[in-house]
């Protein structure tokens, strides 16, 4: 295994570049029809769940689709056909069906997923913050556990710079090739070089060489954050959501070519998939659109899809409330693996058992959210914007500009958009949720912060490249 690692870490990305040229025949793979695959996985039962923990053939694909908010997809409710693919995926798998990101913003965001630590323990809340050393990661645990580490992304704020590549024994972007002059002509926004096709493809070199190890394999998508789209996705029309919609169905084509690869191939009774998202967007619900400017629910609320090695016919939903932050000890918890420590998420294990066996389970604590709105600003103030969810409720603590401070409080019980604030309705209830907010705010990492990165400006025009503003 050591000299398989030792191979991996010095011989893959080469060999992956030279490999993309030879793949370069799937690149007409997006210009596909909208019909589904028809995977010959055998039926599963909440026992065959139980006993994932006791296989040893388990592998792990990770699928991060950058800015995907939930309730864009007919899964969770959305009236369009913008996934029609992770919908059959869900029809057959597992649905978490209220599921919250840590943040608006993905630096953020990922360092909470990674570590299973809310944003003011994980510490990585501005731009120029690095994850430490000392944190536990996910793929650090699974490579002690005799797995081959890869992560393919193309979000410069998870670079390994930042900390993002600990335990990986590759970490890279994958090779990209010249965008179509046809995609580039029709998306204006498009910033960032390549597409997804570009990951997809290296994690198809990937399983070439080294699928027949145990693996785990991270791929973070950004053609929905460029809002990409294409003559066969260009479905919904040309309004700035609309746009978004059609990026969305792109990217489900694309991530179903990888699913059918992975079908031909034989994977899939021995693969588990995850898909979820860093951050929603927001399209005017409250005078604002796109995403990093707060912690409402069109920002936070993210989709959590699993295809296990064997449908579940009908699939499983769990309604109870989850975040981020349990994603990975959910995971490992199904691999009966230990090794992340002392985290703020918890396994959902429990909860997705319950489900399947059409029992109940009363989910317990509150969720929180959090941004710095000066995250990209050097030697700014804190700003910070929390969100506390509880029992329906959302409690927003929010910086203003001029450094106060304002309340909302919202039941999305009854107001599913939550935009009728309550601040005013409900004293008790914001009283107790303020007091989580404020004890939220006042935890510390655990482990010595380290020190600020000196961004250069090639670092900083790679971030700038995607969208945001940075002085």
């Amino acid at each position: 295994m050591s000299q398989i690692r030792k191979i991996l870490g010095q011989r893959w990305p080469w060999l992956a570049a030279a490999g993309l040229v030879v793949g370069l025949y799937f690149a007409q793979f997006v210009r596909v029809s909208l019909q589904l695959p028809a995977p010959e996985r055998p039926n599963g039962t909440a026992a065959d769940i139980e006993k994932l923990s006791e296989r040893d053939d388990v592998n792990v694909l990770f699928i991060l689709v950058d800015t995907l908010r939930a309730d864009r997809l007919s899964t969770y409710g959305y009236e369009r056909p913008t996934a029609p693919f992770l919908d059959e995926l869900a029809e057959n798998g597992v649905v978490f069906g209220s599921h919250l990101a840590q943040s608006s913003w993905t630096k953020c965001s990922m360092a909470s997923l990674w570590t299973g630590l809310y944003p003011v323990r994980s510490g990585v809340t501005r731009f120029e913050h690095v994850l430490s050393q000392d944190a536990r990661m996910p793929a650090e645990v699974l490579a002690e556990n005799g797995f081959l580490t890869a992560g393919l992304y193309r979000n410069g704020w998870v670079e390994g710079y930042f900390g993002f590549d600990q335990g990986f024994d590759v970490y890279t972007r994958p090779t990209s090739k010249a965008v179509d002059p046809s995609i580039r002509l029709a998306n204006p926004t498009l910033k960032a070089g390549g597409t997804d096709e570009d990951a997809v493809l290296a994690a198809m070199e990937f399983f070439r060489i080294y699928g027949n190890e145990r693996w785990f394999l991270y791929l973070h998508l950004m053609d929905v954050h460029e809002y990409l789209y294409d003559e066969d996705s260009a479905q919904f029309g040309t309004d700035y959501s609309s746009v978004y919609d059609n990026s969305v169905l792109r990217t489900n084509l694309v991530i179903r070519e990888l699913y059918k690869y992975l079908e031909r191939e034989g994977y899939l009774e021995n693969t588990l998939i995850v898909i979820t998202s860093d951050h929603g967007e927001a399209f005017g619900e409250r005078g604002a659109e796109g995403h990093a400017r707060g912690v409402y629910r069109e920002t936070t609320e993210v989709p959590l899809i699993m295809s296990l090695p064997f449908k579940i016919p009908g699939g499983v939903v769990v309604d109870q409330p989850t975040q981020n932050v349990d994603v990975w000890p959910t995971i490992l918890d199904l691999l009966g693996i230990d090794g992340l420590g002392e985290v703020d998420g918890k396994s959902q294990v429990p909860a997705l058992l319950a489900a399947a066996r059409n029992e109940s389970i009363v989910g317990e604590g509150a969720s929180f959210a959090h941004l710095d709105q000066n995250w990209g600003r050097r030697g700014a103030n804190i700003a910070n914007t929390v969100s506390v969810l509880e029992d329906g409720y959302r409690y927003m603590q929010v910086t203003t500009s001029d450094g106060s401070t304002k309340e909302e409080l919202f039941n999305s019980r009854v107001d599913t958009a939550e935009l009728t604030d309550l601040i005013n309705d409900e004293a008790e209830t914001t009283e107790r949720l303020r007091s989580l907010a404020e004890g939220y705010l006042e935890q510390t990492p655990p482990w010595d912060v380290p020190d600020a990165l000196e961004i250069d400006e090639i670092q900083l025009n790679q971030l700038r490249a995607l969208g945001y503003s940075i002085p």
